[in-house]
């Protein structure tokens, strides 16, 4: 059974950083990509970063400078680094696969960005 696993969020000022953790299990990890979505409060859910198996990274413009997605396979971990946080980046995060037309989702991790 897929299963993902987000840690790594919380309280914190703009202009702050932040490390999300993301530990998968229940498939090869190192053969897919993974994506980093977010959902603000009454909002839809945006897409925000993924890595290929490969190790290319793309970003939504929002973020682009800001955040950096990375990969650990030997520790089947996904990764985002949150710097100069604003408060439009207040959302609950979720790493996100893709596989065989189905996407699953862990539970998420809050990140609140305020003074």
């Amino acid at each position: 059974e897929v299963q993902l696993v987000e840690s790594g969020g919380g309280l914190v000022q703009p202009g702050g950083s932040l490390r999300l953790s993301c530990v998968a299990s229940g498939f090869t990890f190192s053969l897919y990509g993974m994506s980093w979505v977010r959902q603000a409060p009454g909002k839809g859910v945006e897409w925000v970063s993924d890595i290929q198996y490969d190790g290319r990274t793309h970003y939504t413009d929002s973020v682009k400078g800001r955040f950096t997605i990375s990969r650990d396979n030997a520790k089947n971990t996904l990764y985002l680094q949150l710097n100069s946080l604003k408060p439009e980046d207040t959302a609950m995060y979720y790493c996100e696969l893709r596989r065989d037309g189905t996407v699953k989702r862990g539970q998420g991790t809050q990140v609140t960005v305020s003074s």
